[in-house]
C-alpha cells in the first residue's frame, strides 16, 4: 500500500510489513502553508504512533537482550509503540529517505543541513532555515527509540516493556558544577531508574577527584536517598569532584528495542512508498553512537534479511558505542574525563573490520555481522578535533595498538573536520565555564556537500572523495607527547586527553548485556592517537576549513575547566578552544607571543578574504564546499577580521 494514499484520516491502520502493525496518523498538514520547495514541490507534515509486534524467536530479533523474558501477547510476540515525524514531499521527491536517530527526543537535520534554528516541532520559516533539505526532495524522518526522555508532545520517543520480575545493580554519576546538596539519579533530563531497595547489600556513594584516580567511599550515615530518584548529602557535593552512587533497581527497561524499533520503521516506510528508492541514516554524537551499535549488532538487516539502510553517516561519534542494548540501560550516557565514565560506550571493537585485542584476544570488528550477512551500507564517519581528544576516534582508523592506519572498510569514508569542536561553535567567541574561548568553526558547510555525495553514492554509486583523515604514516596522527603546540602565555594543554579503557562489567555483560560490577573494573586504556599541528597550533591534516587553512587565530578541539567549577586541569566536555592571533607585530612582542600577528600575515583585509576565496576554490574542486554556501564563508571570514583584526 502507497504511504501517501493511506494517509488519509486522523488515525488510519496502515497494511502491516514486517513488525509494523499498525500506524496511527494523529496530524497531517502541510508544511508552511502548502510552499512549494523547488522541484520538489509542496511537503506535508505527518504525526503518528507507530505499534510494532517482535518475534524473539526470530534470528535478526535474538540480539536484543532480555527479549525472551519479556511480557508477550496471545501469539508470542512482544509488543510496543513509538513516536513517528515526517515532513515529505506531496509530489515526486528525489527518492531518498533521510532518518535521522533522535538525539535524546530532539531533531537536529533542520539546524544541521538547513542552517536552520533549533525545533522539536518545526513550523515557522526560521525553523525550516533556507529549505535546503526540502528543495533537495528528501523525504526526512524521525522515530522513537528512547525509552527515558521526558514527557512532551514534540519530543519522539518509544514505549517498552518492563520486566517487573527482574532487578540488579545500577550505577549513577554526577560532577558538579558548583556546591549543591542534591543530585538526581538520571543523566541530564531523563528518568532514572528508582531505587527499589535503599538499604541493599553494595549500596554505596563514591568520590574521585579525576577520572583515574582512586576511588574513595562517602559513609552510609552521611547521605541518603530522596524520592529514592536522588541523592542528598547535608555537606554538599563539591564542584569538581566526581561522584557515582551503586544502588538496586527493578524492572528494567528492553531497551534494545529502540534499535529494532529503528529497523522496523523504515524497513516498513520503504516497502510502503515505492517513492522511497533509498534510505540513508544520519545520527550525530549519541546517535551516531547508536548508529555503530546499530551496526554492530547486524540490525541493517530486517526481518526478512534485507537491508535497511543504504548509507549511514554516523557524525562527531567518535569511537564510541553506547548503553542500548542491555539491562539497566541508561542510553542517555556518554563517555569522557568528567563525564559518562567507565560506562559501556568506549567498548572493543572500535574499527569496521576484524582486529585483535592484544590483551584480551578477543577479535572482532564493527561490520562483521553486516560483512557476513552481505548487508554492508555505505558509510561515513565524521568527527572534528574534539572528538579525537575527547571521544577516542583515532580508534576507527588505527589498529588496536595505535601502530598503524588499518581498520577502514572499502564502503567506508572517513572525514576529519579540522580544528572543530563537537558542536557548531558561534561568534564572537565567549568563555562559557570554561578557561578560554570557545571554538567558533562551523563545520556545516561541509557536511551540507558531503550529504550531497552520500546521496550519489547511494542512488547512483558515485564515489565519495577519499577519506581525509590524519595518518600515522604521515606523520598526521601521533600519541599527545608529540604534538607541537606552541607555547602560548596563559595557555595550558590539558593533564591528558580522554582514554578509552579497557572494562570489565562481569562475564554476563558480553554475551547477554547484564552488569554485576559496578563500578566495573577498568584494566589499561587502549591507544588513542592526536592529530598533529603547525607552529599555529592548527591541524595540519582533514578537510580544513578556512577559517582554519587561512586563520586569524588557533582552533582547537579541546578547552579545559574553568576554576571556579573545579578540576580546572581537565578537559571541558564537548568543548573547543580559540586563541586569536595578536593584532599587530607590538602586541606580539607585548605579549610574547610566538604565532607571527595579524598584520604579519596578511597585507589588508582585502589579502585576507582573497586567501579565504582561494580556500574555498580548493575545497570546491574537491568536493567539500558547494558554490551557494560560498557568500555565506565569505561574510562570516569578514566579520572575523572587522573584530579580529583591530588594525
Amino acid at each position: 500500500m502507497n504511504f501517501r494514499a493511506a494517509c488519509v484520516g486522523l488515525v488510519v491502520t496502515i497494511c502491516a510489513s514486517a513488525a509494523v502493525t499498525k500506524i496511527d496518523v494523529q496530524e497531517r498538514t502541510d508544511v508552511l502553508n502548502g510552499r512549494a520547495f523547488g522541484k520538489a514541490g509542496p511537503y506535508e507534515r505527518v504525526v503518528a504512533k507507530a505499534h510494532f509486534a517482535v518475534d524473539p524467536k526470530l534470528p535478526g530479533n535474538q540480539q536484543i537482550r532480555d527479549l525472551a523474558l519479556a511480557p508477550k501477547n496471545a501469539a508470542g510476540l512482544v509488543e510496543f509503540t513509538a513516536d513517528l515525524y515526517l515532513l515529505k514531499p506531496k509530489g515526486a521527491g528525489n527518492g531518498v529517505m533521510l532518518y535521522e536517530v533522535s538525539n535524546r527526543g530532539g531533531k537536529g537535520l533542520l539546524s544541521t543541513f538547513n542552517y536552520a534554528s533549533g525545533s522539536k516541532d518545526p513550523r515557522t520559516e526560521a525553523e525550516f532555515g533556507d529549505a535546503f533539505l526540502l528543495e533537495q526532495g528528501y523525504t526526512l524522518v524521525w522515530a522513537g527509540w528512547q525509552f527515558d526522555i521526558p514527557e512532551d508532545k514534540t519530543s519522539v520517543g518509544i514505549e517498552v516493556p518492563r520486566i517487573d520480575a527482574l532487578s540488579g545493580v545500577v550505577r549513577a554519576e554526577f560532577v558538579p558544577s558548583e556546591k549543591v546538596t542534591r543530585f538526581d539519579l538520571a543523566d541530564r533530563s531523563m528518568k532514572p531508574y528508582p531505587v527499589s531497595d535503599p538499604d541493599a547489600p553494595g549500596t554505596q556513594l563514591l568520590m574521585r577527584d579525576v577520572a583515574d584516580g582512586p576511588r574513595r567511599v562517602i559513609p552510609r550515615s552521611q547521605w541518603k536517598f530522596w524520592d529514592n530518584t536522588g541523592v542528598e548529602m547535608a555537606a554538599g557535593f563539591l564542584p569538581g569532584k566526581l561522584y557515582e552512587v551503586i544502588y538496586t533497581a527493578k524492572s528494567p527497561a528492553l531497551a534494545g528495542l529502540g534499535l529494532a524499533a529503528t529497523r522496523d520503521v523504515v524497513s516498513h516506510l520503504r516497502a510502503q512508498d515505492p517513492g522511497i528508492k533509498r534510505a540513508v541514516a544520519f545520527g550525530t554524537s549519541q546517535s551516531g553512537r547508536f548508529l555503530r551499535t546499530f551496526l554492530y549488532f547486524g540490525f541493517n538487516a530486517d526481518e526478512r534479511g534485507k537491508p535497511v539502510f543504504d548509507g549511514v553517516w554516523a557524525h562527531v561519534a567518535g569511537a564510541g558505542r553506547g548503553s542500548f542494548n542491555q539491562r539497566f540501560a541508561q542510553p542517555s550516557r556518554t563517555s569522557g574525563r568528567l563525564a559518562g565514565t567507565y560506562y559501556p560506550t568506549d567498548v572493543f571493537p572500535f574499527a569496521d573490520l576484524r582486529m585483535m585485542d592484544p590483551e584480551t584476544k578477543e577479535v572482532d570488528g564493527l561490520l562483521v555481522q553486516s560483512m557476513d550477512a552481505n548487508i554492508v551500507p555505505k558509510v561515513f564517519y565524521t568527527n572534528g578535533s574534539h572528538e579525537y581528544w575527547g571521544r577516542g576516534a583515532s580508534l576507527i582508523h588505527t589498529s588496536v595498538d595505535g601502530k598503524k592506519d588499518d581498520g577502514v572498510a572499502a564502503s567506508t569514508r572517513v572525514y576529519f573536520l579540522a580544528g572543530t569542536q563537537h558542536g557548531t561553535g558561534a561568534f564572537p567567541p565567549r568563555k562559557n565555564q570554561t578557561a578560554y574561548l570557545t571554538n567558533p568553526a562551523d563545520a556545516r558547510p561541509v557536511l551540507r556537500a558531503l550529504l550531497g555525495h552520500m546521496t550519489a553514492w547511494v542512488l547512483a554509486g558515485a564515489t565519495p572523495p577519499a577519506s581525509r583523515m590524519p595518518r600515522i604514516d604521515k606523520g598526521e596522527l601521533v600519541p599527545m607527547s608529540m604534538v607541537h603546540f606552541p607555547s602560548l602565555p596563559g595557555v595550558n594543554l590539558p593533564r591528558i586527553q580522554h582514554q578509552a579503557w579497557r572494562v570489565d562489567y562481569g562475564p554476563d555483560y558480553k554475551t547477554k548485556g547484564i552488569a554485576t560490577l559496578e563500578p566495573p573494573r577498568a584494566g589499561r586504556p587502549f591507544v588513542t592517537l592526536l592529530p598533529q599541528v603547525d607552529r599555529d597550533g592548527n591541524e595540519i591534516s582533514g578537510i580544513r576549513l578556512p577559517d582554519v587553512s587561512v586563520p586569524l587565530g588557533t582552533y582547537t578541539g579541546w578547552n579545559l575547566r574553568d576554576a571556579s567549577i573545579g578540576a580546572p586541569a581537565e578537559l571541558f566536555s564537548l568543548i573547543g578552544g580559540f586563541h586569536p592571533f595578536p593584532a599587530t607585530k607590538q602586541e606580539r612582542a607585548a605579549k610574547k607571543d610566538s604565532r607571527p600577528a595579524i598584520a604579519e600575515r596578511y597585507a589588508s583585509k582585502e589579502d585576507y578574504l582573497g586567501k579565504i576565496r582561494a580556500a574555498m576554490d580548493a575545497l570546491t574542486r574537491e568536493g567539500f564546499l558547494l558554490s551557494v554556501d560560498r557568500a555565506r564563508l565569505e561574510k562570516q571570514a569578514d566579520i572575523r577580521w572587522t573584530q579580529l583584526a583591530a588594525q
